[in-house]
């Protein structure tokens, strides 16, 4: 399917969020699908992701997680001063504010005549920032890659965003996918996280555990990247977008 991108700057209460449209060429409305990126923010491997997607049938709007500040229009390098200034960006984010820019994303994408449902996707700390979108009534379905700090809140400059807490306030459809190799989300913490969203009574989710995926399994570039696991996650992804 042939995909037409556009770069837009969506209003938000304080700033403009520069955001990547990638829509597919065609007949429409399509489901719209907000993709949160990792701490590098708009790279060309997470837009090639984000192609995926919409080649899929999903118009995917993909914004800066940073708007505000010198790493505005900023894509990050995968190296140890890209992943050191994407981390200190997130810790002068607020969750407040990270709030309010979903907002005003889900406001843009509802206002297109071209969307038809809302749903949600991230990586790592885009994870859990697409879990906080699940929280939005109008998501209909998220899916979460390897969400950090869900297991203790931690998020931005916040040390407890108390995302887990509100587990129960959320009404669409949740999957959540691991690496079993994952650092920064261990079988302790996967365990902690699934059971809190099961005491919130949200048993109707899916969870995937891929033997052997490291963090950021996806991300293609560097050595963690794992292609085939990235391909089943992504098949299961469109397959639970789409009902099954």
């Amino acid at each position: 399917m042939k995909l037409r991108e556009d770069e837009v700057l969506v209003p938000a209460p304080d700033c403009e969020i520069r955001s990547v449209v990638l829509s597919p060429v065609g007949e429409g409305p399509w489901p719209g699908v907000l993709l949160y990126t990792d701490i590098f923010q708009l790279t060309e491997s997470t837009l090639r992701t984000a192609r995926r997607l919409a080649s899929a049938g999903y118009v995917v709007c993909v914004p800066e997680i940073y708007p505000r500040g010198e790493l505005a229009g900023v894509a990050l390098e995968f190296d140890d001063a890209g992943k050191q200034a994407g981390l200190e960006a997130a810790a002068g984010t607020t969750t407040d504010q990270f709030d309010a820019d979903r907002v005003a994303v889900l406001d843009f994408m509802e206002q297109r005549s071209d969307i038809t449902t809302l749903l949600a996707v991230g990586f790592c700390l885009g994870g859990h920032l697409a879990f906080r979108a699940a929280l939005d009534p109008r998501v209909a379905a998220t899916v979460c890659f390897y969400p950090t700090g869900l297991q203790n809140g931690a998020l931005g400059a916040d040390a407890d965003a108390g995302s887990l807490a509100r587990a129960a306030s959320i009404r669409g459809r949740l999957m959540i996918v691991f690496g079993s190799r994952d650092p920064h989300v261990p079988a302790d913490a996967r365990a902690q996280i699934i059971s809190a969203l099961y005491a919130a009574g949200l048993d109707d989710l899916e969870l995937h555990v891929y033997a052997g995926g490291e963090h950021a399994f996806m991300r293609d570039v560097g050595a963690r990247h794992d292609p085939v696991l990235t391909d089943l996650a992504l098949n299961e992804a469109l397959s639970f977008f789409g009902g099954r």
